[in-house]
C-alpha cells in the first residue's frame, strides 16, 4: 500500500493530461521506496461540481490522498507527501500563470482492523511467468 487518489476540478483535464498525472505521481511514489508495486494503487477523479475562492472558472484544484497502514515513521511520511506534492507542482506548472491552482496532499493512516484486502495481484505477481 498506499493508495493514492488525485482528487481535482474538472476544468484541469480540459487543460493538461491526468493519464500523465496519475502516471508521475505513481512513479514519484515507487521511486520513494515506501510502496512496493503490487500494492500501489493510483488513480484521479475529476469533480464536476466544485466553487473555489471567489469563483473564478480558471481555477482549479488537486488534492492529493495517500492512504496506508499505519508503520511508517513521520519523516518517511513527510517526504513521501513532499515528493507527491512537489511531482503535481512539476507536472502542473505550465499552467499556472493562465490557470491558478490550489494543491494539497495528505496522508489518511487506515486502521487495520477495520480494513480487508484481498490483492490478487500480489498473487500474479510472485508467481513464476508461464512458459511459451
Amino acid at each position: 500500500m498506499p493508495h493514492i487518489i488525485i482528487e481535482h476540478s474538472a476544468n484541469l483535464a480540459e487543460l493538461t493530461d491526468m493519464s500523465s498525472l496519475v502516471d508521475a505521481v505513481h512513479q514519484a511514489a515507487l521511486a520513494g521506496g515506501l510502496a512496493e508495486p503490487a500494492a500501489l494503487r493510483t488513480r484521479a477523479a475529476a469533480r464536476r461540481h466544485y466553487r473555489i475562492a471567489d469563483g473564478d472558472p480558471s481555477y482549479g484544484f488537486v488534492a492529493v490522498y495517500a492512504r496506508m497502514a499505519p508503520g511508517r515513521d513521520r519523516e518517511t511520511m513527510r517526504e513521501f507527501l513532499i515528493r507527491l506534492i512537489d511531482t503535481v507542482d512539476e507536472a502542473l506548472a505550465p499552467l499556472l500563470p493562465e490557470h491558478p491552482v490550489a494543491v494539497s496532499a495528505e496522508i489518511q493512516l487506515i486502521d487495520p482492523a477495520m480494513r480487508i484486502n484481498r490483492n490478487h495481484i500480489r498473487t500474479r505477481l510472485s508467481e513464476p511467468p508461464a512458459a511459451p
